[in-house]
């Protein structure tokens, strides 16, 4: 059975994607945004409250992505070294198979109004946590000896958000390529002993 065709609001947010890439937020209009969509201007209006809310809708839904790897990823294992692993594999790919979301959900965060942003503000908080609390748990274990836990969680998800401001689907790497070594560079950072 083939796909089902995308509907309106999927296909503008597709094209909000593609639009905020190539020019970013305040280079983009609505018309370009429609026009990407093969829409007519007033379809965005129709659909959506505004470029604004396009640029949330994105944003929420990428945070709320990356949340549930995080989440994933530490509940897939008992001990902080194989959890490690599995969130800093899952996402570094996650930044590079979705490159171009990824830099339009971290990058142009200011554009978003006050709610918008304190909304997404309180995801980043929590994933920033959860990493947090996955690095302290393995100092606590004795199994990562990093001296700043914290300094180092922000430090790991740099690392891992960054990958989106670079990668190129073009490129010598792929996104398991980078998702192996990246693992390889996370337990150097927390010292891990095993």
């Amino acid at each position: 059975m083939p796909d089902a065709p995308p509907n309106a609001r999927s296909r503008l947010l597709g094209a909000a994607i593609e639009s905020f890439a190539a020019k970013g937020f305040h280079g983009t209009t609505t018309r370009d945004i429609a026009s990407t969509a093969g829409m007519s201007p007033a379809a965005v209006y129709v659909h959506h409250k505004s470029k604004e809310e396009l640029l949330y809708l994105i944003s929420k839904e990428g945070h709320e992505r990356t949340l549930r790897l995080v989440d994933e990823g530490i509940a897939s294992s008992p001990g902080p070294v194989a959890q490690l692993r599995t969130v800093m594999r899952a996402f570094a790919a996650h930044h590079a198979r979705g490159h171009t979301g990824a830099r339009i959900v971290n990058y142009e965060l200011a554009a978003l109004n006050a709610d918008h942003l304190a909304e997404i503000t309180e995801y980043r908080r929590a994933i920033e946590q959860r990493m947090r609390d996955l690095v302290t748990a393995g100092v606590a274990a004795g199994v990562f000896t990093t001296s700043n836990p914290r300094m180092t969680a922000l430090a790991l998800l740099s690392l891992g958000i960054d990958v989106a401001r670079w990668y190129r689907d073009e490129g010598d790497w792929t996104p398991e390529d980078i998702a192996d070594h990246y693992c390889e560079l996370a337990l150097r950072m927390v010292g891990a002993t095993q």
